[in-house]
C-alpha cells in the first residue's frame, strides 16, 4: 500500500469486516484519530490498513494470532473487541475457545483464566444473557490413553523422530526434563495437543505466536521446525512475526524472526549435506 489513501482505505475495510457490520467504520476511524491523535493514525493507517491486508496469511489467520497475542500478554480491553473480530473472520465460538485452552500450557492458567472471563462476557453480550451457556467438560482420559495420545502427537510434531511407543517416548522426555517433562507429555501433548477443535496447523500457529511474544527462544526453535510439519509454510510463519510489530513490538518481532530463519536455514543445509 504505497499511498496513505491506500492505507487508510485498508483500515476502514479491516474494521468493516472485523466489525460484522456493528458499527460504521469510516466513523470508527476518525473517533480512533480524534481520540488518540498520532497513535490512532497509526492504528488505523498501519496495523488495520497495511499489517491486516498483507496477502501471505488471511484475516481469519491473523485473528487467530491477534486473539492469541492479547490473551498471552492479558489485554483484556482489546482482546474483547478481537474476539467478536474473530467470529466475524470465521473462526467459531468453540476454536476461539481452543486458543485460550492452549494460551493456558503455553503462557499459564492465570492468563487463560482471566482471557476466559473476558470470553465469557463476550458470550453474554451476544446471546444477550446474563451468563454463558455451560460448557461441555472436557474428556476424562486414564494415562495409557493420555500416553498414547501423547505419542501421535509427538510422532507428527517431530516427523517420527521419536520413540513410536508411548511408555518408551515418555521416559526419553522424562528423562531430560524431570517433572517437567511428565507434565509436558501428560498434559500438554496428551491433552491439550489432542484435541481436535483446532487443527495442528492452527494449534502450532498459536504455540508459535505464544511463545514468540514471550520470547521464549529455545521453545520456540522447537515449535518452528513442528508447525512445518503440521503443514504451515515458511512465508506463514515469518508472517506472523510481522503480525507481531504490531502486538508485541519490534524488538519481539526481530528476536522471532531471527529464531524462525535460523530454524529454516538449519533444515537447509541438512538437506543440503544429506544429498
Amino acid at each position: 500500500m504505497a499511498t496513505q489513501a491506500e492505507r487508510r482505505a485498508g483500515g476502514i475495510d479491516t474494521l468493516r469486516t472485523l466489525s460484522g457490520g456493528a458499527f460504521e467504520p469510516e466513523r470508527a476511524a476518525r473517533a480512533m484519530v480524534r481520540s488518540h491523535g498520532a497513535l490512532g493514525t497509526f492504528g488505523v493507517d498501519h496495523i488495520l490498513g497495511n499489517l491486516w491486508n498483507r496477502p501471505q496469511l488471511s484475516r481469519r489467520d491473523r485473528s487467530l494470532i491477534v486473539v492469541t497475542f492479547l490473551a498471552t500478554i492479558g489485554a483484556t480491553d482489546e482482546l474483547a473487541f478481537h474476539i467478536k473480530g474473530a467470529l466475524n473472520h470465521g473462526l467459531s465460538r468453540e476454536q476461539v475457545e481452543e486458543i485460550i485452552n492452549q494460551v493456558a500450557g503455553y503462557a499459564g492458567f492465570p492468563m487463560a483464566m482471566q482471557a476466559a472471563r473476558v470470553l465469557n462476557g463476550v458470550w453474554s453480550e451476544l446471546d444477550d444473557s446474563e451468563r454463558p451457556e455451560i460448557k461441555t467438560e472436557a474428556a476424562l482420559l486414564d494415562d495409557e490413553a493420555r500416553w498414547a495420545r501423547a505419542n501421535d502427537v509427538r510422532t507428527t510434531m517431530l516427523a517420527g523422530r521419536n520413540a513410536q511407543d508411548p511408555v518408551e517416548d515418555r521416559a526419553a522426555i522424562v528423562e531430560a526434563l524431570g517433572g517437567v517433562g511428565e507434565m509436558a507429555f501428560d498434559f500438554a501433548f496428551g491433552e491439550l495437543w489432542a484435541r481436535d477443535v483446532l487443527s495442528r496447523r492452527d494449534r502450532s500457529m498459536v504455540t508459535v505466536s505464544i511463545l514468540a511474544m514471550n520470547r521464549c527462544t529455545d521453545e520456540l526453535k522447537i515449535h518452528v521446525r513442528a508447525a512445518l510439519n503440521h503443514g504451515c509454510t515458511r512465508e506463514e510463519l515469518e508472517e506472523v512475526m510481522v503480525q507481531l510489530t504490531g502486538y508485541g513490538g519490534f524488538p519481539k518481532a526481530v528476536e522471532g524472526i531471527r529464531t524462525a530463519r535460523a530454524v529454516f536455514a538449519r533444515i537447509d543445509q541438512r538437506a543440503k549435506e544429506s544429498q
